[in-house]
């Protein structure tokens, strides 16, 4: 079952007024989405539902303003929901929630095969900021370098590392190696059933709540054999940036390259078409960069 905002934390009493409210009157969020365009304020689904499993709370003010207009309608008196907002401090960093990472992985996945009963609490104590990836595909068809930086916010004190799970086309337990620029290097191991690279990116220092770090690693593979058609990143919780490049060996070079969204693996994609640079090399930039599946497909000549 998933974890449900404690009733009492103050924190969350915002959401699970709201949460109880929306039950009693038996009203759907895009209902409630509705009424507030009906008011010509504009959210999306995906905010509210944060706001009643209190990911979030309403800061901005239209934000405020959707909260005035859905007392009445959610038959509460005036103020009721907005005296239950907390000012939260800057940076402040919503709790871990199991639930959306299983959302985004689904059952089964290829992490879940590689972190067993860790997984659902895959990096709980950080949040991923900003996420910088740049991949080398090389003259086999072979993704064979993930360079990686990533700013990270700690949710809690003592955070001292970072897991990160690489899926590689073409791997052998021998024929892969993660590094760092700087300091002791990491955990890894390898999952052979999923093909998976599995490390441990030390921090700097242990962090204190709500401090930031940025990490930096590369995964290198000296395998040949396999051939790759994409790369992806899955996203759990919203990114202030995700920037992925993608540079093809001059004599690799896809027909046709593809950016892609998808909401959960195994989610139909939207997809369109990329182009490549002088440089062979594509990149992804999404505007925003919504929890779920962000990728890169290409497909190769005959």
């Amino acid at each position: 079952m998933a974890n449900a905002p404690r009733t009492d934390d103050p924190d969350t009493l915002f959401a699970t007024t709201f949460k109880a409210a929306l039950q009693r009157r038996e009203l759907s969020l895009e209902v409630v989405r509705e009424h507030l365009k009906s008011h010509g304020i504009t959210l999306s689904v995906a905010t509210l539902s944060y706001w009643q499993s209190g990911r979030s709370q309403p800061e901005r003010s239209q934000s405020l303003r959707a909260v005035d207009a859905l007392e009445p309608f959610l038959g509460l008196p005036g103020g009721a929901l907005r005296s239950l907002l907390r000012r939260r401090p800057r940076g402040w960093v919503p709790p871990h929630d199991p639930a959306a990472v299983r959302g985004v992985y689904g059952e089964n996945s290829d992490v879940e095969r590689a972190l067993g009963d860790a997984f659902p609490h895959l990096n709980a104590g950080l949040r991923r900021l900003v996420v910088h990836e740049a991949v080398r595909v090389n003259e086999h068809r072979l993704v064979d370098e993930v360079r990686v930086t990533v700013a990270v916010r700690a949710a809690r004190t003592n955070a001292r590392h970072l897991t990160v799970v690489h899926t590689l086309d073409a791997a052998m337990d021998d024929a892969f190696d993660v590094t760092v620029p700087s300091g002791p290097p990491p955990r890894t191991w390898f999952r052979p059933e999923p093909n998976c690279v599995v490390a441990e990116i030390p921090l700097g220092r242990p962090l204190a709540r709500n401090e930031t770090a940025v990490v930096e690693y590369t995964v290198r593979t000296a395998a040949t054999g396999g051939v790759s058609h994409q790369h992806e990143s899955r996203v759990t919780t919203p990114l202030q940036t995700y920037l992925l490049q993608v540079r093809f060996h001059p004599s690799a070079v896809p027909a046709t390259c593809w950016h892609y969204y998808r909401r959960h693996l195994g989610a139909e994609p939207s997809r369109q078409l990329a182009a490549l640079d002088g440089l062979h090399t594509t990149h992804l930039l999404p505007m925003k960069s919504a929890p779920g599946v962000h990728g890169v497909e290409w497909r190769w000549p005959d």
